[in-house]
């Protein structure tokens, strides 16, 4: 996923800015087939970010790949992390709430060569699961730094009084992007709030 410097080498999503403020911008963002996982975080000891390891075994990026071609995925950036409810919270893409007992959904976007959910490797493990995802528009606020709980919640409410104050109607839960692994320095992280929006 990328350096202790911030070097982003692996593939990321496709799209197209629409509308570029001093604030946000507003991203038209292309199809795409996710692997994902559902979870408590008590499943893993409160660990909000606890889907990873069971994505990246499906890939191949830990151990042999865990589906059923055995076929190696590529690594993509960023990790999508959302979760039912939008109090504070924030991980890999996180969106939404995720406190004690609220569902969390982890998504690892597959590279682009698979267009549709059927294309990609089956998981061995019923708990990943291979959608397609719509094209989408996005409000998007890129920051720097450790995603804290505190951190992207001021950073989604600073992004939805910016929409409101603009008139852009939010049409969904948020969710955070994260673009490196944890041991990239924190000052060079690149990570991201997105926010549907009509």
């Amino acid at each position: 996923m990328g350096s202790v410097f911030g070097k982003i080498s692996v593939e990321t999503p496709k799209f197209e800015v629409i509308q570029s403020t001093a604030d946000y911008e507003i991203r038209l963002y292309e199809p795409s087939v996710v692997a994902q996982v559902t979870y408590d975080p008590s499943q893993f000891r409160g660990n909000r970010d606890g889907g990873f390891t069971l994505l990246a075994k499906y890939i191949g990026a830990i151990g042999e790949p865990q589906n059923t071609k055995s076929e190696k995925v590529a690594m993509t950036a960023p990790v999508i992390t959302k979760s039912e409810t939008i109090p504070m919270t924030a991980p890999v893409v996180t969106g939404g709430g995720g406190g004690e007992g609220k569902p969390v959904t982890m998504q690892f976007v597959l590279p682009s060569k698979y267009k549709k959910a059927e294309e990609a490797p089956k998981p061995a493990d019923e708990s990943v699961v291979i959608r397609e995802e719509g094209e989408k528009k996005l409000a998007v606020v890129k920051f720097s730094g450790i995603a804290t709980e505190g951190v992207v919640a001021q950073k989604v409410e600073n992004l939805k009084q910016s929409l409101e104050k603009d008139g852009v109607k939010v049409i969904g839960d948020f969710v955070l992007a994260r673009y490196n692994p944890p041991w990239t320095l924190p000052s060079l992280r690149t990570n991201e709030v997105m926010i549907p929006v009509e």
